[in-house]
């Protein structure tokens, strides 16, 4: 699913983010990716989603090489990842339906398949009567599940989770935390970028982790070892 060879990140200060990183993620895994604050992580989603380009280095996603990648591509590989951050995102003045349906009229979608798409994401992220609240009548919880009903619309083989959990208290992280289980158990890639030691260690999967910008663990059935 995604392969980074000897990916570096400079940056104009001569400073960098990222030294000859070397990563295999396969479909179907659950990965979480761990680091003190500025090692790198943040950096190496981006370069994932191609909000950046790494300086040296080649980054293949879904068999896609992105290292190049086009401004005009760029959308067509939004297509194929779910992106979940830490700020929910929501449109305050739009229910929740709208917000989940303005990414499908973004990309052309007719109301015929938004009507028939929204209902079945709305079940997955347990959210089946909420449709017609707005953000401010949700509870943390609630939009973040919100914010992830809108990153499965176009049903990614790939959700990248960064710090999903930083806002939600411990009832809250655990129900977000059990729906990307759910969501990886369903055959889509999730990558958890998160400083939450109890979530990582609950999760018993895959744990990597990155210090100075570069991976200097990598567990197959890891822990949070910072």
């Amino acid at each position: 699913m995604i392969k980074l060879k000897k990916v570096s990140k400079y940056y104009n200060t001569g400073t960098y983010a990222l030294k000859d990183v070397d990563l295999n993620i396969n479909p179907g895994e659950f990965v979480s990716i761990v680091g003190q604050s500025g090692t790198g992580k943040t950096t190496l989603i981006r370069l994932i989603i191609a909000e950046e380009r790494a300086t040296e280095g080649k980054i293949i996603v879904g068999g896609w090489d992105i290292t190049n990648i086009g401004e005009r591509e760029v959308p067509f590989l939004r297509r194929q990842i779910g992106v979940v951050f830490q700020d929910f995102k929501l449109l305050q003045k739009k229910t929740v339906f709208e917000n989940i349906s303005f990414a499908l009229e973004s990309c052309g979608a007719t109301n015929e398949r938004i009507d028939k798409v929204i209902p079945q994401i709305l079940k997955i992220v347990s959210l089946e009567g909420k449709s017609e609240h707005y953000p401010s009548q949700l509870s943390g919880g609630e939009q973040q599940r919100v914010v992830i009903a809108r990153s499965l619309v176009h049903k990614p083989k790939l959700l990248v989770a960064d710090e999903p959990t930083g806002n939600l208290d411990s009832l809250n992280t655990k129900e977000i935390i059990d729906l990307l289980k759910k969501i990886n158990e369903l055959g889509t890639t999730v990558i958890l970028v998160t400083h939450n030691r109890e979530v990582v260690n609950s999760l018993k999967k895959r744990v990597i982790t990155i210090d100075e910008g570069q991976i200097v663990s990598d567990q197959l059935k890891g822990r949070y070892i910072l």
